[in-house]
């Protein structure tokens, strides 16, 4: 991964003569760590690529908004997990896991059909249990686990207090152990 001076590549980011290579470098940047951030949450291999360009496209035109309050990498990933859970809301009847014993490993079955997905069986079975939680604690889970988030940044990108991050993510790994003890 390159090396970062998000002020000079934010510098560049509002100079309309250097704002599109500026943006390209952003995209070449973030673009892989975005996706994976969208794999995490709509879980399959298209989606994700489709809720990254529409985020950098909603970066690109948000681009007058975004004022260095944040860091860069803050912005985008609060980007991608809007994109995301509006592409869950937009998309429930493909994404929606029943808890009927029939349907039970349905977001397990999904990932171990798709071909981009490399992992194992437990792998997928704890993105099943993830796929469960309700979308905050969902969020919270993602970032702090499988991105080592700290809180502060977290609170950042959410607008939660890190108080009530830490008793989301320790309520999800609660129902994340219990899902994975009753799959065995």
């Amino acid at each position: 991964m390159e090396a970062i001076d998000e002020k000079k590549l934010i510098s560049l980011l509002t100079n309309p003569d250097t704002q599109r290579s500026a943006f390209e470098k952003v995209v070449r940047i973030y673009g892989e760590q975005l996706y994976w951030q969208a794999r995490r949450i709509v879980l399959t291999h298209e989606d994700a690529d489709d809720v990254v360009q529409n985020s950098f496209i909603k970066a690109w035109n948000g681009l007058s908004s975004f004022h260095g309050d944040s860091k860069l990498s803050t912005w985008l990933t609060r980007i991608v997990i809007n994109e995301s859970v509006d592409w869950l809301r937009r998309n429930k009847h493909f994404a929606a896991v029943s808890t009927d014993d029939g349907d039970a490993v349905r977001v397990a079955d999904r990932l171990m059909a798709d071909k981009y997905f490399d992992g194992d069986r437990a792998q997928a079975l704890l993105h099943e249990a993830v796929s469960r939680l309700p979308s905050v604690q969902r969020t919270v889970f993602e970032l702090r686990y499988f991105d080592e988030m700290k809180y502060s940044e977290i609170s950042r990108i959410t607008g939660t207090s890190e108080g009530g991050l830490k008793a989301s993510y320790h309520i999800a790994v609660k129902k994340i152990s219990d899902f994975l003890k009753s799959a065995d």
